[in-house]
């Protein structure tokens, strides 16, 4: 029909520019939150831009959402005001035959979300982890920046360096402070160079100086060299010694359903039929009134948007304590949101008021007549 037609043109455009407003802000605020955890050591500075594609590949699920979701409110406010669905109404169709043409619009989006939910998002948080272990659990080696006090791995040793010559793997004024086995060094040394030993690689100095004391005790022992070898790195690098829940393979929380697991299902799973609900929740809301702001409705969906979400998360930590089960938050909080939905959507099709939609009046007649 023309009214489907131009329906989901209109959706299609307004869904569009949403979804790229959305992205851009997103982005802009995740390339500074991941430059804060760059400059905190918590991500090589050369990872910036990847990190953050992982993290708002992450997001995008719930920005398809809320992009979806603003996209239905808008439309069909702007046609209530321009009396598009007046017209609509008053040709014998209803609310429910909005729904329709709105789902055929939606499913590809329901698609995606879902791909990302138990695909994606797994995948991209492991990356992100990956990241994160591997620049942690760097050697010290990596560590060292020239003009820079750097600490390695273990907490045990400060290096620095004036400056490095590059692609000789080697330094300039090179300086070492090391708390170790109830004994402090501070070694000093002119220039010193990297070599791969048998034994592990060493940061071989030469012409320096070796300050050793003996902690609680106040003798110095102040030694010079011509050349003294420090290892300060491993080759290899650990593994990770703890998987967040949420890298886990949606397959993987299927073999092992543990309460954890439950909960990370909970929340995946829960952003697709958010996805569906929120297209309901937007055709039972969309009326506007002329002599309310163009605004009132987005501020309302932003508002539900959230709510929406807080509860999802509530109840992820809920499945998590055992306080509720899986099946128990499905059923209550997606069913009853979808039931609620209906019901305001009933409402408004059927031009009724809440006492006549819940039976109230009925219950009434009978109780006076009686």
């Amino acid at each position: 029909m023309l009214f489907h037609s131009s329906l989901r043109k209109e959706l299609s455009r307004s869904f569009g520019a949403t979804l790229i407003v959305l992205v851009t802000v997103v982005m802009t605020m995740t390339l500074i939150r991941t430059l804060g955890l760059a400059s905190r050591g918590s991500f090589n500075p050369s990872d910036v831009f990847l990190v953050m594609g992982y993290t708002v590949l992450a997001y995008m699920p719930t920005l398809l959402t809320l992009g979806l979701f603003i996209a239905v409110i808008s439309t069909l406010s702007r046609m209530y005001r321009d009396s598009e669905m007046v017209i609509w109404l008053s040709s014998g169709q209803g609310l429910f035959s909005v729904v329709r043409p709105l789902l055929r619009f939606a499913w590809p989006v329901f698609a995606v979300v879902a791909g990302l939910a138990l695909l994606i998002l797994p995948w991209t948080n492991l990356r992100i982890e990956e990241l994160k272990n591997q620049y942690e659990q760097r050697g010290d080696l990596e560590r060292v920046e020239p003009g820079q006090f750097q600490e390695s791995a273990d907490g045990a040793r400060v290096f620095f360096i004036e400056k490095d010559v590059s692609g000789a793997q080697a330094g300039a004024n090179v300086f070492i402070a090391t708390t170790e086995k109830g004994k402090e060094t501070v070694t000093s040394a002119r220039s010193g160079r990297i070599e791969n030993l048998p034994t592990g690689r060493f940061l071989m100095l030469n012409n320096g100086q070796r300050l050793e004391r003996t902690l609680n005790s106040p003798d110095i022992k102040i030694s010079e060299f011509e050349q003294y070898g420090a290892q300060i790195g491993m080759d290899a690098l650990e593994a990770m010694n703890y998987v967040p829940v949420d890298t886990r393979t949606t397959a993987e929380l299927l073999e092992n359903l543990t309460p954890l697991h439950w909960a990370e299902l909970s929340w995946r799973l829960g952003l697709i039929l958010i996805s569906f609900n929120f297209v309901i929740i937007g055709v039972s809301v969309s009326s506007v009134n002329p002599r309310v702001g163009r605004s009132a409705n987005l501020v309302f969906a932003l508002f539900t948007f959230v709510f929406y979400y807080n509860l999802l998360s509530l109840g992820q930590n809920l499945i998590t304590t055992g306080k509720f089960s899986f099946v128990q938050l499905m059923l209550g909080l997606h069913g009853g949101i979808f039931v609620l939905a209906m019901l305001v959507l009933a409402k408004s099709h059927l031009n009724m008021q809440w006492r006549e939609v819940l039976g109230l009046s009925r219950l009434r007649r009978k109780v006076t007549a009686s």
